[in-house]
């Protein structure tokens, strides 16, 4: 089979070809402009590649209720001119294949479950940390939706007793995302996370919020994996920071071997690094093939 993958975020969009043995074939990879011009692009790319799916993971918060009138819609995002664009309607009009559709980080999520770090495992936690803060959760044989989908990135968090800023976010101020995304060190500290030295007061800040997050999701949904992604996690030293500071948190209440033993084999990068969410895309594109011929 030949499937199509979209990785729609709101800094590029990534396409690719690839098959049911988790092969990309093809990738190719340009910002994300204003919706005309940025869905005509990936339009054009699929035009010869005789896809049997497509599967799209996309930033949000989006509309994942098939019986909407609004399914397949980028719904309330700030990302100028994408409010309320129906990113699925605009490609079934010219393509006429089963659709896989969920937000980027779930893709992310599915991609390393079916290909990745979480392979083999029932449950995993996919958190991105980078231009914003995004959580996806997979349990229990699926992909976690609900009223709409996680927004984990905006849960509120204690805030760090040296830190003066205000916040980031700009429906929250110091919520996750508001406090520890890329703008957020940016903004505190006049650098990009990717510019601080290794022994920055950067870091250690940056660990107690992520572990916080981390923490409550442990907490939470017990998965069986926690996969920390995104262009903050870039930073290899801030891994041993976030688990030292999880476990501080925890201080023993959870006595499971792998936080209190092996948390380096819990907390972990992506197995599939940057193109866990394209992969995952993939992996949507094949469910939706194999949904379409259970249905009938």
């Amino acid at each position: 089979m030949r499937i199509g993958a979209i990785e729609a975020g709101g800094t590029k969009f990534l396409c690719g070809v690839g098959n049911e043995l988790g092969i990309m074939e093809d990738v190719v990879q340009f910002p994300t402009e204003h919706p005309d011009v940025t869905l005509s692009r990936v339009i054009s790319y699929f035009s010869e590649k005789n896809v049997d799916a497509i599967g799209i993971g996309s930033f949000g918060p989006i509309d994942l209720k098939p019986s909407s009138t609004t399914y397949g819609f980028v719904t309330t995002t700030p990302k100028q001119g994408w409010g309320h664009c129906d990113v699925l309607g605009k490609l079934k009009k010219h393509y006429d294949v089963p659709y896989g559709w969920d937000t980027d980080v779930n893709a992310a999520a599915y991609g390393e479950m079916v290909w990745g770090a979480a392979k083999g495992l029932g449950s995993c936690v996919y958190i991105t940390i980078g231009t914003g803060v995004g959580v996806g959760v997979y349990a229990e044989g699926r992909l976690v939706h609900g009223l709409v989908h996680p927004e984990g990135g905006h849960v509120l968090i204690r805030r760090h007793p040296d830190d003066e800023y205000a916040g980031a976010c700009p429906y929250h101020g110091d919520c996750f995302e508001g406090m520890a995304a890329g703008p957020a060190i940016e903004a505190r500290w006049g650098l990009k996370g990717d510019q601080l030295p290794a022994d920055h007061p950067a870091w250690p800040m940056e660990a107690y919020y992520i572990a916080q997050a981390v923490t409550g999701i442990i907490l939470t949904h017990s998965p069986e994996k926690i996969i920390l992604g995104g262009g903050v996690m870039q930073q290899a030293h801030l891994f041993p920071l976030v688990r030292s500071e999880v476990q501080r948190i925890l201080n023993g209440y959870v006595q499971a071997d792998e936080i209190m033993n092996r948390i380096e084999e819990y907390i972990i990068p992506p197995g599939l690094g940057s193109q866990a969410g394209l992969y995952g895309a993939l992996a949507l594109g094949l469910k939706a093939i194999q949904d379409r011929r259970s249905a009938v």
